[in-house]
């Protein structure tokens, strides 16, 4: 008896096996849960979920177009530091070029008044060096003419046997003006 028990017990196990929802007396209460479970999962999900979604969407949209008009700022403030960096580099060059005409000209000034003394103070002693020349020159001259004087004394003395002096031998009347007329 345990075996035909066994057996009537497989048998009617053999009946219910296979899947529960492919068996067609199940299919009604299988479609109730199908529904309830779906409406349920539908309003969770429009309820619920799908605002937080949008708000997600929203909030990062909106941080986006904020960051994008920051970005747009920063991106003018940028260039419009740029451009008063360029006009003040201009500037720059431009007072750097004038203080270097300036110093150009300071400069070519100072040379030339520093030539013109020098030239001042040559042309001085050429003049200076020009009047010790003749200084020595009209010094050697008169030399000259008192060595010729008594050169001429001598010869004369020598010559003819009188002796005359220096003045009459450096005077311009001939010697012996006097006689030979």
């Amino acid at each position: 008896m345990a075996i035909t028990g066994a057996l009537e017990n497989i048998a009617a196990a053999e009946q219910h096996s296979g899947l529960p929802q492919l068996r067609i007396e199940t299919f009604p209460s299988q479609l109730f849960w199908l529904l309830v479970t779906f409406t349920l999962l539908f309003l969770f999900l429009w309820r619920v979920t799908l605002p937080r979604i949008a708000l997600a969407i929203a909030e990062r949209r909106n941080r986006i177009d904020g960051d994008l008009e920051a970005a747009d700022t920063l991106r003018k403030q940028a260039a419009d530091t740029l451009a008063s960096y360029e006009a003040a580099l201009a500037q720059a060059r431009n007072r750097a070029h004038q203080l270097a005409e300036e110093n150009r000209k300071q400069i070519l000034a100072e040379i030339d008044r520093i030539k013109a003394a020098a030239d001042a103070d040559s042309q001085a002693a050429m003049k200076e060096a020009e009047n010790r020349i003749l200084q020595a020159r009209d010094k050697s001259l008169a030399s000259v003419k008192a060595a010729a004087a008594v050169a001429a004394s001598d010869i004369v003395e020598r010559l003819i046997g009188i002796r005359i002096g220096t003045d009459d031998a450096t005077s311009r009347r001939g010697f012996g003006d006097e006689t030979m007329i």
